[in-house]
This record gives structure tokens, sequence and C-alpha cells, in this order.
């Protein structure tokens, strides 16, 4: 982004908080749990003027909470690390569609709702990860991870995680009912152990030898990149390679994080700021270096850590299209006995 754009995009948000003057305030229900993300909030609030009050909780606790609050909730921006529950929040009727060029141009159209309900503002990539000395042919596509060559040999998380309900998801979508079926009873054959902990819990399977090919997001190794992770120092990681999926066919999945205005927001012209701030290169740039996430908004640099795992071609499929899929998602885990 060149100077001058950068000087309208702060012009824009300056002009949407002088819009918001009465208010000076934005009401942020968010699930998002990241210490680096006060600088996010503190930048915003130099910039504007505009005072962030956070209530900070599970998702589907606080979608729950604006919908107990009704018409009086003082909610102004749900914030999610999954698209799917905005997705679910907007079939509710508790977020609110925002007209915004500047959202509208800046974020990819399948990356955000087709009314405008929500805006995806960070992504991380669900790939395949191996240790390079016990696997020589890794799996270079989702599908192969079902192949009978890696019986016994993957580590995955529970089929109560979003990230992999979102990933079968996308596999419905792209292949259809009856390959997603077979495909979840074959990584259930495949697997090393019961499905347990999160994602650098995967990662650290490799590393003890229980697995040789663990599914984690990428922001979980480019962390332990960045800084030190409990059993993911250089030593540890040396023999652990990665493979983006799918790279000759549909792409690598992703999963995004996103926020949307609540209907009944108090203070809708300061939530609009809020928003549009998260679009800027300054805020996008902080998504990346403060939390190892790859931004949305084409052309901001990306941080050393995520850059080291190297670029990718990711899936283009509406994230609105994939939360549709989602109880089917996990209706299939369960005939599949995906614990």
């Amino acid at each position: 982004m060149t100077r001058t754009m950068s000087l309208l995009l702060g012009a824009t948000i300056a002009v949407s908080a002088a819009t918001a003057a009465q208010a000076q305030e934005v009401n942020l229900y968010s699930s998002r749990h990241y210490e680096t993300d006060e600088r996010l909030y503190s930048d915003f609030e130099d910039a504007t003027g505009i005072t962030i009050n956070r209530i900070e909780g599970n998702a589907d606790e606080l979608i729950a909470r604006i919908q107990a609050e009704g018409a009086n909730s003082p909610a102004d921006v749900l914030l999610t690390v999954d698209t799917s529950r905005l997705q679910r929040a907007a079939g509710m009727g508790i977020l609110q569609p925002v007209e915004s060029a500047l959202l509208t141009e800046r974020i990819p159209a399948n990356l955000r709702n087709d009314d405008n309900l929500w805006f995806g503002f960070s992504q991380r990539a669900r790939i395949i990860f191996y240790d390079t000395e016990r696997v020589t042919t890794p799996p270079q596509t989702y599908l192969d991870l079902a192949d009978d060559a890696y019986e016994g040999m993957i580590c995955i998380r529970s089929s109560t995680n979003i990230y992999n309900q979102t990933l079968l998801s996308s596999i419905i979508e792209n292949h259809g009912e009856q390959v997603a079926r077979d495909w979840a009873a074959g990584v259930v054959e495949n697997m090393a152990r019961d499905p347990q902990g999160g994602d650098t819990d995967q990662l650290r399977g490799i590393i003890s030898g229980e697995c040789d090919i663990a599914v984690a997001n990428t922001y979980y190794l480019a962390r332990a990149i960045r800084r030190d992770v409990d059993g993911l120092s250089p030593e540890d990681r040396a023999n652990i390679g990665w493979v983006f999926p799918d790279q000759g066919g549909n792409g690598a999945h992703i999963n995004l994080s996103g926020g949307g205005i609540a209907a009944n927001a108090p203070n809708f012209d300061a939530a609009v700021a809020f928003l549009e701030y998260l679009a800027s290169d300054q805020a996008q740039e902080y998504f990346s270096a403060g939390n190892d996430e790859y931004p949305v908004v084409a052309g901001v640099t990306i941080a050393p850590s995520a850059a080291e795992l190297g670029e990718f071609v990711a899936d283009d499929l509406s994230l609105a299209a994939i939360a549709a899929n989602l109880p089917l998602a996990q209706a299939i885990f369960n005939e599949a006995g995906w614990e």
C-alpha cells in the first residue's frame, strides 16, 4: 500500500471515529484470548480516542449472552476465532449488515459474509506436519490422510474441535458427502492414538514418536519459531516437515478469525470504525507479527515466523458455505467413530 493510500485509510478511520464522538466507546465481546491483541486495542484507542470495553469468553457463550440480552444488549462487536460461529450468529439475527466501502474493498469476497454481516480479519492454514526421518512420502492432500499407507501414523484433534469440523465441511463442499464419509472413516483407521489435546499436542506427538503425521494450524508451529514453546524447541522440531495440502487442486483449507456488529449495537459508528481499523495495514501486520497469523488483506507484510513456513495457495471456498455443512460434518464424524 502506498503512503497516500495509508493516509487515506487513516483519515477514514478518523472520520468514522468523529461520527462516533457521542459514544467514544466500543463494547467488544471477544473469544480471542491472545495477549498480543492488547496492542491492537491500545493502538485503536490511541488513534481514535474511542475506548474498548472487553468481555471475553467462549464464543458459544457470548452468542447466547447477546441473544439473551436482546434489544438491551450492550454488545457492539462480536469477535471470534472462527467464522462458523459468526455465520451461526448471523443466522440467529444477532448481527447487522455493515455498508463499508473500505471493508468490501480490502477483504476478499470469500472471506466475508455475502450480506456483510461479518468480516474475516486474520487466517491460519490447516496443514499436514510429518517426521522427515520416518516419513519419506508424506501426504500431499487431505484425502491422502485416509490412505492405507498411513495406517497407525496420524495424530489429530477431536471431532468436537471447530478446526476439524470446518475441514470436513470443506471436504463435503469440494468432494461430496460420500467422499467425506469415506475420508473420516479412513482417518479414524489411520490414527496413532485416540484424539486428544490441542494442535500443539499433535506436533508434540510427532516429537515423542507417538505419531509420524499430524494435522494442525500453521500458527502453532509459527509461534514456536518466534518464541519458546514448551516441547517445541528448535532441537525438538528439527525433524518436523510440513505440507500445504492440495496445492495442485483446491488449495489449503483456512480457518478465519473475524467479527461483526451486534444487531442492537448502541455504538454503531464507533463499532464500524473498529472493524475498519482491523482491516488497516497496521492492524493486519500486527495480526501476523503478534499472533503468527496470515493477513487477509493482499500485500500486507507477513511476519517472519509465518513466512518461514512458505507461501501457499488457499482454498477459496466461501466460508459461509463451509459453515452450512457443519451439522452434516458432525454427523459424519459421529458415524465414523471419531471421538
